[in-house]
């Protein structure tokens, strides 16, 4: 098991390319058994999570070739059983219940573990697939869906406790994609990796209209076909080194990002003092670290509002701007597990009832702390950069679910860094 060790101190400085999004990715990828013809995907990360739903979809029959961020795949005959020793590593497995479902009209998954930031019922992808049509059915640990008539169009409400579900949408428009009739999603997610899973499922031949708002109208056909696509930038690592360049830089560079996906995590930085400069195009952005700081007030929430995977790295930053923060997760309240990590090293937070409230110190020191999730790990390298002496993160294996090749990106900057074995 590796861990990372980050000496503190270093000034961040140059450019790096942000890789594809990791969670355009995975649906994108499961999209692909909606037809028997090659599909071509590019700038998929090379993270764990992409590894292990390649790997699913290989276990379904389908043939996957990767090479240098680009994916082909070809699901001329896949199966209908997701196997319960793939889909358990990552939750993110459940989006294949969809796509299997509209293409075999009967679909077998493994409910996925438990997260650990909190729970995240698979109860709203399940409503909506039955809503369609899917009679649905528990045993084992498993879920069988059949909809050995084919699926319907419906009218479907995805609304939840805690907002729209990303997934949830995806899994219910992929299925509607070969309905009969006409679905319409009322309550959908609106982020931007729901939009670019609607593009791609529309170069394949779908009718789908209204990705990107809280509606989405999807016409079902009879058959999609293969297509290129190239996936969108991923906006939480380039928010996340937009968190480590205005903490630790002095003038970071970032490429293959898309301004409008970030305005407000960029708000957020600028208003705590710090300087970002987009070209006109918008997919190029320099972050200045500031030199009046100040704290801030984040609430976050469904898109377009701040989203809650930056929440624990826009925490780090915070932690040694001057002034009170208050940071308060409305999608995930218990999300705040990183901030016991960070108090470890001098900070000084008080969370209660998912608001956490930062008043900022001067300084962090090096201390051995631990990474409970994939962001509250991000939260961590970020806090070590300019604490006093050299931090030791274990179990990065979090970290490597979401972010490709962090340590070697932070390395190009000037961090100084090491990835090592966990004795």
């Amino acid at each position: 098991m590796d861990k990372l060790v980050v000496h503190g101190g270093a000034t961040l400085r140059g450019s790096i390319n942000i890789s594809g999004s990791k969670n355009a990715s995975l649906p994108i990828l499961a999209a692909a058994i909606l037809t028997g013809e090659d599909c071509i995907i590019r700038r998929v990360p090379d993270v764990s999570d992409t590894n292990y739903m390649i790997q699913i979809l290989s276990a379904l029959g389908a043939d996957v070739e990767r090479s240098s961020g680009t994916v082909r795949i070809s699901c001329a005959e896949v199966i209908d059983e997701a196997p319960y020793e793939l889909v358990r590593r990552m939750r993110a497995s459940i989006c294949v219940m969809g796509p299997l479902l509209a293409r075999k009209g009967r679909c077998v998954v493994s409910l996925p573990g438990g997260c650990v930031i909190g729970d995240r019922p698979v109860d709203l992808h399940l409503r909506g697939l039955e809503a369609l049509g899917a009679k649905v059915e528990f045993e084992g640990g498993n879920i069988t869906l059949t909809a050995p008539n084919g699926l319907r169009g419906a009218e479907i409400d995805l609304r939840g406790t805690h907002g729209p579900t990303v997934l949830g949408t995806d899994n219910v428009m992929m299925a509607a994609t070969l309905a009969e009739g006409i679905t319409v999603i009322e309550s959908a997610a609106a982020e931007p990796e729901v939009l670019d899973l609607a593009n791609f499922l529309n170069a394949m031949g779908a009718k789908i209209t209204g990705a990107g708002t809280r509606r989405i109208v999807i016409e079902g056909v009879k058959e999609l076909h293969g297509v290129e696509h190239t996936v969108i930038p991923d906006r939480i690592e380039a928010g996340t080194f937009m968190a480590a360049a205005a903490l630790a830089g002095d003038g970071v560079t970032l490429r293959r990002v898309c301004r409008e996906h970030l305005k407000t995590i960029t708000a957020a930085i600028v208003q705590s003092g710090h300087r970002v400069d987009f070209n006109e195009a918008g997919d190029t952005c320099t972050v200045y670290r500031g030199e009046t700081l100040q704290g801030l007030e984040i609430s976050t929430a469904p898109y377009p509002a701040y989203p809650t995977d930056m929440q624990a790295q826009m925490t780090a930053l915070l932690v040694t701007t001057p002034g009170i923060s208050v940071i308060k997760d409305t999608i995930f309240p218990q999300r705040f597990m990183h901030c016991a990590e960070l108090k470890r090293m001098g900070a000084d937070i008080k969370v209660d009832n998912g608001t956490a409230v930062v008043r900022g110190v001067a300084q962090l020191s090096a201390a051995p702390v631990m990474a409970s999730d994939l962001r509250a790990s991000a939260a961590l390298v970020l806090a070590a950069l300019t604490a006093k002496g050299a931090t030791e993160i274990s179990r990065l294996y979090h970290i490597d679910r979401g972010y490709e090749h962090i340590d070697e990106k932070l390395l190009m900057l000037g961090a100084n860094v090491e990835r090592v074995k966990d004795r």
